[in-house]
């Protein structure tokens, strides 16, 4: 039999995004009757608010939105972009500037694709989003993983960024508040970082989808563009309504930066999509520009949950958890339960944890080998406030 041809290499040596697998497996279970509770997928549990969904109801009805519109997005959805890049990033930009995309995940995709030649190395936080490794390689660069663990609160310092920098660096990407560990960059150590990539004229993907997702008084976490003001002509933004307004299912991103990336962008997103769902581009207009109410209230659940998440995961003895200051995510320091027998079974590694968390107490959870290094578990606490304490219960009793 002659030997079928194989697919491209580059595909082939795509991880499936760990992730997506544990929350499909934790539905899988489910869906055999196993009461799991998961902690896995980053999706809000509130439903979109009311109005977006009415302005949605509008746009299905009107008969020009069942054709095809602007590849880069519709101008009245680029301007709310551009408006809200100058209330919440500090930096102002023309609607040319802006291209909306299939949701924060191809915005991410093109950014990289955009800046990142053949050989460019990457300078990639870590802990990281599972995707961004991904895409670095996708688009033929080399990510350099620079580790902050939790004594550093999972924040990188410029010192580390140097230490891994090389002739061959050509991007920074910045992440806060972050994906999976919640850290938020102060204003000054913000400040410290987009100095230090201005001075080596690197390109900077700051990924801001949890931009308003910060806790104790602020209103934004702050914008690298914001801190230095003149690192704007080498920076993409990506952000999107998916985490902010509980719209992950709209598939409704952006992307900001220079003309040159734009139209690079643009170029590229001609051939891979065109324009997405003219519904759900209407849908994030009345996102943005109409009332924030709900979203207000949105941050107040999730940061109740959030104190409560941290106070219970801290009662287990040799588990860390530091308090995440943005996003819905806490990342536990769990290498003081690895070594040990629970349950009969004896994990060496955080994916040996979260599967034997899965196992004997029914709760799904993230292993730290798909963020960066062992020893960790990411939660994410967007979910029901029942189903979150019974589901760190569990965790006790499995770790008392």
């Amino acid at each position: 039999m002659t030997e079928l041809p194989p697919i491209s290499p580059r595909i082939a040596a795509i991880a499936e995004s760990a992730t997506l697998k544990v929350d499909s497996k934790a539905k899988a279970l489910q869906a055999e009757g196993r009461d799991v509770i998961s902690f896995a997928a980053g999706e809000p549990d509130f439903a979109t608010p009311q109005h977006i969904v009415e302005a949605a109801s509008a746009a299905v009805l009107d008969p020009k939105n069942h054709r095809y519109t602007p590849a880069a997005g519709l101008p009245a959805l680029r301007e709310a972009i551009a408006a809200k890049t100058l209330r919440d990033s500090g930096l102002e930009v023309s609607a040319a500037q802006v291209i909306v995309t299939n949701g924060g995940k191809q915005g991410v995709y093109q950014a990289f694709a955009t800046v990142v030649g053949q050989g460019d190395e990457v300078l990639l936080p870590a802990p990281y989003w599972t995707t961004y490794p991904e895409v670095v390689k996708l688009a033929g660069g080399v990510p350099v993983e620079v580790f902050a663990g939790s004594d550093q609160e999972y924040k990188v310092t410029v010192e580390q960024l140097e230490a891994a920098r090389t002739e061959r660096t050509k991007v920074l990407l910045f992440v806060s508040p972050s994906n999976p560990t919640g850290a938020v960059y102060t204003p000054e150590e913000t400040k410290a970082i987009g100095e230090w990539a201005l001075e080596h004229n690197l390109w900077v993907i700051s990924d801001e989808i949890y931009q308003n997702l910060v806790y104790d008084g602020s209103a934004h976490a702050m914008s690298i563009v914001e801190a230095v003001p003149a690192l704007a002509d080498n920076t993409i933004l990506v952000n999107g309504v998916a985490k902010s307004y509980a719209m992950t299912g709209w598939r409704l991103g952006w992307m900001v930066g220079p003309a040159r990336a734009i139209k690079g962008a643009g170029n590229l997103q001609s051939h891979l999509s065109s324009n997405v769902s003219n519904i759900s581009q209407h849908a994030a207009i009345a996102a943005l520009t109409g009332p924030q109410d709900d979203v207000l209230a949105m941050r107040d659940a999730f940061d109740r949950r959030r104190k409560l998440i941290v106070s219970e995961l801290n009662k287990i003895p040799g588990m860390v958890t530091p308090t995440p200051e943005g996003a819905f995510y806490v990342y536990p320091d769990v290498t003081g339960l690895l070594g040990r027998e629970w349950g009969g079974v004896t994990p060496t590694t955080s994916l040996e944890l979260a599967d034997l968390i899965l196992d004997q107490a029914e709760v799904a959870v993230v292993p730290g080998e798909a963020f960066g290094p062992s020893g960790y578990i990411r939660l994410a606490y967007a979910l029901g406030d029942d189903q979150l304490l019974e589901g760190v219960q569990r965790l006790q009793r499995l770790f008392s």
